[in-house]
Parts: structure tokens; C-alpha cells; sequence
């Protein structure tokens, strides 16, 4: 009798702990696809708007048509984010900053994003209180110099001067290749790209130095771009990126892979146009999990599991948005490292999975 109601102690107790244990597996479930609220999510869906930090106007990455609508690859990612969160990806303030004020802007919270050429570096990683989410667009610093000053690389930059805007990384590069070189190079500084290459075109300084993406776009808003080339040399890294404030890791997982899924889209082949239909027929799985037909990948960031199909019907897949910009009906700026790693760049994704 004592031995059959130790076994049923036993039983009782193993009953238990596997009731814990289910219970404890059903919470972590829960957690994984209920994260808690993070503020930025929150505010903006409070005021049901993304303010989102734009540069004040280079062609390519944000610039303004001529009735005043905003378009660029940085636009595209504004709208993307606003699709996925709010569901509309006109629902934005686009916030235009110059170099030197864009950090303090969204340090100060007056906007959610910076979505804005901006280099990744170690300095603004550790010291400004920012995350350094994803890269959009990989670049070097190069020049911009009239045909008629008769330079072939930027060594030959002996004794110029360069117009370039204050508070990037642009005025430091330039010092450090003359330091490494032993050129003289100086520097003529501006708020804004439009101010520097309207004083290079004045006559002012010899040449413009930015991004090879800027580059390219400025080179198309001058006077007569065929007087002008651009070096083929480059003397700096500039992967430019996405950045957050630091400290609220639900937006910073929505940011990060918002991109992804964008890149994603262009590697599994789903555009704007064909997302509808892949969305109904697709067998693969990846497809299946970007577009929110199959798993609860979007409950886990807090969102609805369309997220990621939203942004995709908003600005198309990383593909499509370059050749847009910079396509050679656009900018004509050939892809290089801004192709799938498959093609040869550097977009290399996590997997959704």
C-alpha cells in the first residue's frame, strides 16, 4: 500500500513539473511573439507620423522634384518604414538637416530615423548615443574636379582646394590622405552640397568632395556636367546607413530588418508588381515568410505580419530602388558594391528564418 502511494506521489509531482514546464514554455512563446512596447513604436503610432531625417538635397539618395515632392533611395526607406509600422507609407515629416546638425536633430528626439548619406563610424557608435543600424548604400569619398584643371587621380591634387560641407567625415579624410600622401590639399567649407558646388562652379575652389554616390548626383544638378569628371580614385570607406538613438531595441530589430527584408525581396525576385501574386502562389518558404503568408515573423517585432509585404508594395525591392535613383535611366551609377553578394556586393542578409 505505502509503495503504491509513493507512486502516485510521484506521478502527482511529475505532473507538476511538466505543467511548469509548459507553462514556462508557453510564456517564452508568448514573449517571443508579444516583445514589449518600445517608445519610438509607440510615439509614432500615437501621432500616427514617422518623422524621418532627410539630407537637404543631393540627387540619388533625397532631392526635390520640381512641384516640391521629395524622391531619392533614402526617400524610398522612409516610406517603406512608414508602410511597415503604420500601414501607409505617405504618413511621414520628412525633416531635411545639414551635416553638422543631423546627430543633434535626432539626438534630440525631433525625429525617429535618420535616413541620410550618413557614414557608420566608430566615433558616432560609441559617442553620440546613437545606433548604427544598417547600411544602405556603400561609398568612398572622391572628387569632383573640372576637365580643364588637367588631374587624373587625386594625388595630383597638389596645392587645391576643395569646397566640401562642414561636420561630416569629408574634411578629415581629405586631411588624412594629405597627411599619408604628403599632399597640401585645403578645404572650403559650406553648411550645404549645393552652396559648395555652387561656389566650385563660381570659381571659388578647384574641385567638390563627397560620397561617390553624392558625386554622381551633384555632377547632374551642374550648369554644364560635361565640363566636369570624377576621379576614379577613392580615398576613404563610407558605408552610409541608418541611425537610431540608442536604447530601444524593439525599433532598433524594426529598423534593422526592415532592411533586410528589402534587400530579401531582391534576392528571392519579388517586386512591387509581382508581391500580390507571389504572396497567393508562392511555394517557397522565404517568400512565403517575407510576405506574411506564412509565420507570425512580424508579431515578434511588434507589428502585423504584412509589415514587411507593406513595405515592399511601397518602394519595391533594394533593386528597384537603386535602379530607380541610380539606374542608367537615372544617375547611371553602375551597382558594384551596392549589388547582392551573389552578383558580386555586399548586400549580404541575415536569413528569415
Amino acid at each position: 500500500m505505502r509503495g503504491m502511494m509513493d507512486l502516485l506521489r510521484r506521478g502527482a509531482a511529475s505532473a507538476l513539473a511538466g505543467g511548469v514546464v509548459a507553462l514556462l514554455a508557453a510564456s517564452v512563446a508568448h514573449a517571443q511573439l508579444a516583445p514589449p512596447p518600445g517608445p519610438t513604436v509607440e510615439a509614432i503610432k500615437k501621432r500616427g507620423v514617422l518623422n524621418c531625417g532627410i539630407d537637404t538635397g543631393v540627387p540619388g539618395f533625397a532631392s526635390q522634384d520640381s512641384s516640391g515632392k521629395w524622391k531619392g533611395i533614402d526617400i524610398d526607406y522612409c516610406r517603406a518604414l512608414a508602410a511597415a509600422v503604420l500601414g501607409d507609407p505617405d504618413k511621414i515629416k520628412y525633416t531635411s538637416t545639414t551635416a553638422a546638425a543631423r546627430f543633434t536633430v535626432l539626438q534630440s528626439g525631433e525625429i525617429d530615423v535618420l535616413i541620410r548619406d550618413s557614414t557608420l563610424t566608430f566615433i558616432r557608435s560609441t559617442s553620440l548615443g546613437l545606433d548604427e543600424v544598417a547600411i544602405n548604400f556603400y561609398a568612398g569619398q572622391g572628387f569632383l574636379v573640372r576637365k580643364a584643371l588637367g588631374v587624373t587621380k587625386a594625388a595630383d591634387l597638389q596645392g587645391a582646394t576643395i569646397c566640401t560641407v562642414t561636420g561630416a567625415t569629408l574634411e578629415l579624410n581629405i586631411a588624412d590622405f594629405a597627411r599619408s600622401t604628403g599632399a597640401k590639399i585645403g578645404t572650403l567649407l559650406f553648411d550645404k552640397a549645393e552652396e559648395a558646388i555652387a561656389a566650385m562652379e563660381a570659381g571659388r575652389c578647384d574641385g567638390y568632395t563627397d560620397d561617390s554616390g553624392s558625386l554622381a548626383g551633384m555632377r547632374s544638378t551642374l550648369k554644364v556636367p560635361g565640363d566636369w569628371m570624377v576621379l576614379p580614385d577613392l580615398i576613404s570607406k563610407e558605408p552610409l546607413g541608418l541611425h537610431i538613438r540608442s536604447g530601444d531595441a524593439r525599433w532598433q530589430k524594426i529598423v534593422f530588418w526592415l532592411d533586410t527584408a528589402l534587400k530579401t525581396a531582391e534576392e528571392f525576385g519579388v517586386t512591387q508588381a509581382n508581391a500580390d501574386q507571389l504572396k497567393a502562389t508562392s511555394k517557397d518558404p522565404f517568400v512565403l515568410r517575407l510576405l506574411g503568408a506564412e509565420g507570425d515573423f512580424g508579431k515578434m517585432l511588434g507589428l502585423d505580419n504584412d509589415w514587411s509585404y507593406r513595405a515592399i508594395k511601397a518602394s519595391g525591392n533594394y533593386g528597384e530602388m537603386y535602379d530607380r535613383h541610380w539606374g542608367p535611366k537615372a544617375l547611371d551609377l553602375p551597382r558594384g558594391l551596392n549589388n547582392l553578394w551573389n552578383k558580386g556586393g555586399m548586400h549580404y542578409t541575415l536569413p528569415l528564418r
